[in-house]
């Protein structure tokens, strides 16, 4: 009797951390840092005078707390198309390692407990606007995914919005700069997105994903749809400069990396390939964090 008892013992506490782990792997660590960047770069951008340190901490927590379980909650209700897809089919629900009901009761609850705290402790603006991020993104994005290419515009919206968040962290207002900020990362979004949709066409056609290159047979939309959001973006990205939130530093910078970038999507457009895509993708990648790391640097 002893034996199997001990053995009990000590693998209960394994289970534990496993169940720990593939629930830190749930909210997408990497997203979530994603959307805490340019949640601190609207803030930054947004700041009248010296940050407010406090204020600061309180906009982190709540925004990962929130992205987190919105991006949990994503992954709970697209558990039977990530199994049929290659890319996803070993996340922790598809997998079989957490069951529904604990993604479900962790991702509402770390969710509802992010969108309380930025309420109580930033701002109800900040709180409201986050709101959207995660009504749109599981309620309008995650379901249109599989009955209209169009999901991925509407995706980009809540997508957009984290630097509209940090923006009233810092003022207690929506103005211009807010519009600016989310236009960017609006635009960002559409050739990034369809660059992954593009290399991964096969697999979401098998998850019934209706992503743009799925439903072009030729693929002409999408090299299209690729080249006009890296011109608009082009376009919406030197308005900083031009609203006075940046500097001339910051345009030319911006100038160039637009430049690139399109060039990248131009090369996709005119011989579309996996290997074309990846260039997009890889600009892309390369694109955003330049951007804001120069949009901090040169504010104005």
């Amino acid at each position: 009797m002893t034996q199997p008892t001990e053995i009990v013992v000590v693998a209960l506490p394994r289970a534990r951390g496993r169940v720990a782990t593939d629930l830190f792997v749930l909210t997408k660590p990497r997203v979530v840092l994603m959307v805490l960047v340019t949640t601190l770069v609207g803030y930054y951008v947004a700041l009248p005078g010296p940050a407010d340190w406090a204020r600061v901490l309180h906009l982190v927590l709540g925004t990962v707390l929130a992205a987190g379980g919105t991006l949990a909650l994503n992954q709970y209700l697209e558990r039977d198309v990530d199994a049929l897809m290659q890319r996803t089919r070993l996340r922790p629900l598809p997998d079989g390692r957490l069951m529904p009901l604990e993604a479900l009761l962790f991702g509402t609850a770390i969710t509802a407990v992010g969108l309380l705290y930025l309420a109580a402790f930033v701002n109800v603006l900040a709180a409201a606007v986050t709101a959207v991020v995660v009504v749109l993104y599981l309620f309008a994005y995650t379901p249109l995914k599989v009955r209209t290419p169009l999901a991925t515009l509407v995706g980009a919206v809540p997508g957009a919005l984290p630097p509209v968040t940090g923006w009233v962290a810092a003022r207690d207002e929506l103005n211009v700069g807010a519009a600016v900020l989310f236009g960017i990362l609006f635009l960002w979004q559409l050739p990034h997105t369809l660059a992954i949709a593009r290399l991964y066409r096969d697999d979401y056609a098998r998850a019934g994903v209706r992503v743009l290159p799925v439903v072009d047979e030729h693929g002409a939309s999408t090299e299209r749809q690729i080249m006009s959001g890296a011109v608009g973006l082009l376009a919406v990205s030197l308005l900083p400069t031009i609203v006075g939130l940046a500097g001339g530093l910051y345009f030319t910078g911006a100038l160039v990396l637009g430049l690139v970038f399109i060039g990248a999507g131009a090369l996709q457009a005119r011989r579309p390939s996996p290997s074309s895509a990846r260039w997009v993708l890889f600009a892309s990648l390369l694109y955003l964090p330049l951007l804001l790391a120069l949009l901090a640097f040169d504010k104005a």
